[in-house]
């Protein structure tokens, strides 16, 4: 368990980012906008130490992001994708995300969040129109950049107001984030399409899955990563259990979904096995919230696709960690 850093007070900034807006829908009887509400909350897990002025650039330029996201994803939600059109759009998504996180220096680095939200909300039938939701999305991206500057107005929190020091890239640096770009797409590509093949739900959680061994400083903390996201995800599985099977009301599900984003938060960056623990009841319970299905396909669907997604992630880390051995020795092989 790594030490915390207030680690709460994000906690609480994203539980009542995601919760607000969900009870605000439900109250206004339009359920079918939660996806979006619930996507464009993502916006304040972004810069979540950073002093207010940075804070503001950072969620600014990740809000912006997400909402090309959902717009995108709204749209091809009108063009009735199957499941492989689903592996393509979230494939470009995958790279593309990655790159424009990569050269607007986002934290959380990478795609898997972009990933989940194309995905999830192009797989959705019977939309609202595309206006409404983008609305909802715009709202929600506003209340949460909105939260993330409330420390403002105490004293007690308030930072100082200094522009940041955003140094050039490198010509090596720009060389890794295109290289990255290229990484999650494959991973996501390869993930995807295998769990396409074997017939299996929700093909995009191994897309997602595949990406989580992909951050990392060390080969061995990626892999490691990958086994904590199998582990996580079981134990969040049981969980997951014991939350849906009851069966939950509406009202209830948004609050399981503010305390699983709170614990999520609290977690993240300190202990990751234990953080998917919560983030998985928080995405299944999210999916569940915006299209109801059975809750016993959705707890197989998910820990089926994870061991597909995390055995491909840490796949391809391996394979471009024996490549650069290869390009290191100079030693002839089908890698060179």
């Amino acid at each position: 368990m790594g030490p915390a850093h207030n680690d709460h007070h994000a906690a609480v900034r994203c539980a009542v980012g995601i919760g607000l807006p969900l009870l605000l829908v439900l109250f206004l009887g339009r359920i079918d906008l939660a996806i979006f509400a619930s996507f464009g909350a993502f916006t304040g897990i972004y810069g979540r130490n950073e002093p207010h002025r940075q804070r503001l650039g950072h969620q600014g330029r990740a809000g912006a992001l997400m909402l090309a996201v959902i717009l995108a994803a709204a749209l091809c939600a009108r063009l009735d994708l199957d499941a492989w059109g689903t592996v393509v759009g979230t494939t470009l998504v995958a790279g593309l995300g990655t790159v424009a996180t990569g050269f607007w220096r986002l934290r959380p680095a990478g795609s898997l969040f972009h990933i989940f939200a194309f995905a999830a909300i192009s797989s959705v039938p019977n939309q609202p129109p595309v206006w409404q939701g983008m609305l909802t999305a715009v709202l929600t991206v506003s209340f949460s950049i909105l939260i993330g500057q409330s420390g403002m107005f105490l004293r007690k929190y308030r930072t100082a107001w200094d522009k940041p020091a955003r140094p050039r890239f490198s010509a090596a640096q720009r060389r890794f984030i295109y290289l990255d770009g290229l990484q999650y797409a494959v991973a996501a590509s390869l993930a995807g399409s295998i769990a396409t093949l074997l017939g299996i739900g929700h093909n995009y959680w191994a897309m997602v899955a595949a990406t989580v061994p992909l951050v990392g400083q060390t080969v061995r903390h990626r892999v490691y990563r990958g086994l904590q996201r199998i582990l996580g995800t079981f134990g969040g599985l049981l969980l997951t259990a014991l939350i849906l099977l009851p069966g939950l009301e509406p009202w209830q599900m948004v609050l399981v979904i503010a305390a699983c984003q709170f614990g999520a938060e609290m977690f993240i960056a300190r202990q990751y096995a234990l953080a998917q623990v919560v983030v998985t009841p928080l995405a299944l319970v999210s999916t569940e919230l915006a299209h109801p299905s059975n809750p016993m396909h959705l707890l197989q669907d998910r820990g089926i696709e994870t061991l597909i997604g995390a055995a491909v992630g840490m796949a391809v880390v391996l394979a471009m960690h024996l490549r650069r051995k290869h390009l290191r020795s100079g030693a002839p092989g089908p890698l060179n």
